[in-house]
């Protein structure tokens, strides 16, 4: 018998080390009871009373804020899209005053080089025309010199008295 005695001692010894090593739930059960009472005891209701403030504030919100942002919006959408299209119409000016300026360089560039070609030709005419009038003097200069010495030679006039031609 003591052998039994002592076999149920030690199974009964197993069973108490067991429960203490893998039986969790005194413990948990402890711990729950500890949140619970922190939850209830400190807080004090303090989530319910924030979520009814919130539930005061999206109320207020949605019965007086709602319409007068509603209407603030039309005012101001109105007045905003007017802005907007004036905008819009100075835009699409500066765009064509821009491409009317790029036009107009154009159209200076275009007469800028005709008047520079015309230039150009002007003094290629001018000076032509000193060439010739150059070329003119030259030959009036010779047949004058050729004038002069056959009318020298004509009156026997010695050439002391006369000017070497050049």
């Amino acid at each position: 018998m003591v052998e039994i005695a002592s076999i149920d001692n030690v199974v009964k010894d197993i069973g108490e080390i067991y429960a203490r090593l893998f039986d969790h739930r005194p413990f948990v059960q402890g711990e729950i009871n500890f949140f619970l009472k922190e939850f209830e005891e400190k807080r004090n209701d303090r989530e319910i009373e924030q979520l009814f403030e919130i539930l005061e504030n999206v109320t207020e919100i949605r019965e007086t804020q709602l319409d007068k942002a509603q209407r603030q919006g039309d005012t101001n959408l109105c007045n905003l899209t007017g802005n907007l299209e004036v905008a819009l119409r100075m835009c699409s000016k500066i765009v064509e005053r821009e491409e009317e300026t790029s036009d107009r360089e154009e159209l200076l560039t275009y007469w800028r080089e005709k008047r520079r070609k015309e230039w150009e030709a002007f003094l290629k005419d001018i000076q032509d025309k000193n060439n010739q009038v150059d070329h003119a003097f030259v030959e009036k200069e010779n047949e004058l010199r050729k004038y002069y010495r056959e009318l020298e030679e004509k009156m026997h006039i010695s050439s002391q008295h006369v000017a070497p031609l050049s």
